[in-house]
C-alpha cells in the first residue's frame, strides 16, 4: 500500500494524534514510540498537531519523549511540552464568539457550550451534565456568553438531540465568514478564529525553526487535517482516513491500528541510516 518515500528526507515531522498516531484504544503503540525516538535521534523534530488541549496531550504516557511541541486545538495554541508553556495562540475575540453563541442558540435552542481559553477551560452547567464532565474546571459553570468574555481559543458546541451532520450544516450556514468550524471525530463542533488552523500554526512554528514547508512531512486522517496536509511538502494519510483526505495526499500508509505512521518513519530511518 505505501508509495515510495518522498524525494528528500524531512527536516520536521508533523502528525495528528487521534485516528492517526494513536491506536483505536487511544494509546501510542510500542512500535510507533520506537519509530519516533529513532527519528528524533537523527535530529528531526516531531510536532504533534491535534484538536486536543494541552492537558489531554500530557495525559498520554511519555509524550515529552516523543515530541518537543504540540499544536493544540486545531492550531489555536502551540505548547512546549518540556517547558509547559504556551508559545503561540490565536483567539476568537469575545464579541464574535458571543455572536456565534447567540446565533446558534436561535437555530438550535437545545445547544450547549464549553470553552478552551489558553490553558484554562470551562463549560455551561447543561454541557457538564450532558457530557458527564468530571474534570476540575478553572472557570465556574457559567453561561457561554460569560465564558467567552476573554475570547476563546476553541468554542465547543454540543447537542444531545441532533446528528452532528445537522449541527454542522446549520452552523456553517450562519457562521461562515465569522469563525472556523471543524469536527475531528468527537460528537461536537469545534469553533475557532478564522486564521486558527493546523496549517497556519505549523507554518509559524516552522518559520521559528527556519524549516521550509517543502521539508515537512505531515500525517493525518480527518478533514480538519487537510490544510496541514496540503501545506506540507509531503502528505501521508492512514488507511482509515476520511475519504476526502485519502484523495488529496501524496501517500497512503496502513491504518492507525496497523502502525501506519511507524511504517513510514521506519523506512525513513532505514534510509537515513544508510546515508
Amino acid at each position: 500500500m505505501p508509495n515510495p518515500l518522498a524525494p528528500l528526507p524531512p527536516r520536521l515531522i508533523a502528525t495528528d494524534l487521534d485516528g492517526t498516531l494513536l491506536q483505536g484504544d487511544g494509546t501510542i503503540s510500542t512500535r510507533t514510540r520506537c519509530a519516533l525516538i529513532r527519528v528524533r535521534a537523527h535530529g528531526i523534530p516531531v510536532v504533534m498537531v491535534t484538536g486536543r488541549p494541552p492537558r489531554h496531550v500530557r495525559q498520554l504516557a511519555g509524550t515529552a519523549q516523543l515530541a518537543e511541541v504540540v499544536i493544540c486545538m486545531n492550531g489555536a495554541l502551540t505548547y512546549d511540552l518540556d517547558a509547559r508553556q504556551v508559545l503561540d495562540e490565536t483567539r476568537l475575540p469575545a464579541s464574535p464568539a458571543q455572536a456565534v453563541v447567540q446565533a446558534l442558540r436561535r437555530l438550535f435552542p437545545e445547544i450547549c457550550f464549553a470553552v478552551e481559553v489558553g490553558l484554562a477551560f470551562g463549560w455551561e452547567p447543561r454541557y457538564g451534565r450532558e457530557r458527564g464532565k468530571v474534570e476540575l474546571s478553572e472557570f465556574p459553570a457559567e453561561d457561554a456568553l460569560v465564558l467567552c468574555e476573554g475570547g476563546v481559543n476553541k468554542l465547543i458546541a454540543f447537542s444531545s438531540t441532533r446528528p452532528l451532520s445537522e449541527l454542522l450544516a446549520g452552523t456553517l450556514a450562519v457562521v461562515t465568514g465569522q469563525a472556523l468550524v471543524t469536527t475531528s471525530g468527537a460528537p461536537f463542533l469545534e469553533i475557532s478564529a478564522l486564521e486558527a488552523n493546523k496549517a497556519s500554526a505549523l507554518a509559524r512554528y516552522c518559520a521559528r525553526l527556519g524549516v521550509d514547508r517543502g521539508n515537512v512531512w505531515a500525517f493525518g486522517d480527518m478533514p480538519n487535517d487537510l490544510a496541514m496536509l496540503r501545506w506540507a511538502g509531503h502528505s501521508v494519510a492512514v488507511a482509515n482516513a476520511h475519504p476526502d483526505v485519502l484523495g488529496q495526499v501524496d501517500e497512503v500508509t496502513t491504518s492507525n491500528d496497523d502502525h501506519g505512521v511507524a511504517r513510514v518513519l521506519e523506512r525513513l530511518v532505514e534510509r537515513l541510516d544508510e546515508a
